[in-house]
């Protein structure tokens, strides 16, 4: 029966006993329990970053850019948090991790659809990483939607050439020199300064949590090979340099 405002509780209303009763472990071992919640967590972290991209990306198409700033800067107040996450993680041992990392059979971080997803809606439009989802499944079908609908880096050149810059081809150097007229004369452009702030600070988190994760794994597995057949932290690290807006970084120099 569902309850009603009148009669609604706390536990109704956020669901705790599907939430609280979701952390299964496959072992009698403590530790397994704080893997569990940790990447439970990041994914629920993740589906609120989506949520906030769904919502900032149109309202940068209408230039409302004020509007657009405010989910963009919880994205990452979030990243934040998650990035801190790892610091939990990192109480885990690698005796600890160990002793129950068999019965994670063939998963892996590296399957998490959300993050992919992620990726795709800021602008690291990678699609190698479809062929890593069964087609016609619901994961596939909102990578597809996502790799072909504007993303977040998308709109950010779509707000510039409606101000009259010309992009051309969209190339780096194109974007680039775009932006560092922006930054010259941040005065005229204060809502296209503003939101390249805004953008390097959703970059600027994302590569710390990405060293940070390396760090982490290298902590408690070393350079052993992930679970799933991921290569570990030697991919971990091969991913340090991604960079979604990497024009408003090489326009620092030119300034």
């Amino acid at each position: 029966m569902t309850a009603t405002p009148a009669g609604m509780t706390y536990a109704d209303y956020l669901k705790l006993e599907q939430l609280l009763t979701a952390q299964q472990p496959l072992s009698d071992l403590h530790d397994e329990m704080l893997f569990i919640v940790i990447h439970q967590t990041k994914e629920l972290w993740m589906k609120q970053m989506l949520h906030e991209l769904a919502l900032a990306i149109p309202l940068l198409g209408e230039d409302s850019f004020a509007e657009a700033y405010k989910a963009l800067a919880r994205v990452s107040r979030i990243q934040s948090v998650m990035t801190l996450s790892w610091e939990v993680l990192s109480t885990l041992t690698p005796v600890d991790y160990l002793a129950f990392r068999h019965v994670l059979g063939t998963s892996s971080g590296f399957q998490s659809a959300q993050f992919r997803e992620l990726e795709y809606r800021l602008g690291l439009k990678d699609a190698a990483y479809l062929d890593h989802y069964e087609a016609g499944t619901e994961e596939r079908r909102r990578l597809d939607l996502a790799l072909q609908q504007p993303s977040l880096r998308d709109a950010s050149h779509a707000a510039l050439e409606r101000s009259g810059f010309d992009l051309g081809d969209r190339s780096v150097d194109s974007v680039a020199a775009a932006w560092l007229e922006v930054y010259r004369d941040a005065d005229r452009w204060f809502d296209l300064y503003q939101l390249a702030e805004k953008l390097i600070d959703l970059d600027d988190a994302l590569a710390s949590w990405r060293h940070k994760h390396v760090l982490t794994v290298e902590r408690i597995i070393g350079n052993r090979a992930g679970t799933g057949g991921s290569a570990g932290a030697s991919y971990l690290r091969s991913t340090l340099d991604k960079r979604i807006f990497p024009e408003l970084w090489a326009l620092r120099t030119a300034l």
